[in-house]
């Protein structure tokens, strides 16, 4: 894997917009109470479903590795020059 720097800011960003495009698109609406791991499962499946993001192997896909895909995924969105980059 590619090591990012800020990966743990882009991955909190990736959830936020994560979180943003699935109630957006109407595909989920996330509760207080849900669990970072749970909204980037959900959110990477999503993605991967939308055709947005690469899908991993199955035998591949971990929590660690979700959080790659995802901050990588967010990382794409910012501007150049953004703080996080």
């Amino acid at each position: 894997m590619k090591k990012l720097k800020n990966k743990a800011e882009l991955v909190k960003g990736a959830i936020i917009a994560g979180v943003k495009y699935a109630e957006t698109r109407g595909a989920a609406v996330f509760e207080p109470t849900d669990s970072a791991s749970e909204k980037i499962l959900y959110i990477y499946r999503l993605l991967v479903h939308d055709k947005i993001i690469q899908a991993l192997p199955e035998d591949q896909v971990s929590q660690q590795t979700m959080k790659h895909k995802l901050a990588i995924w967010y990382a794409k969105q910012l501007p150049k020059g953004h703080p996080l980059l």
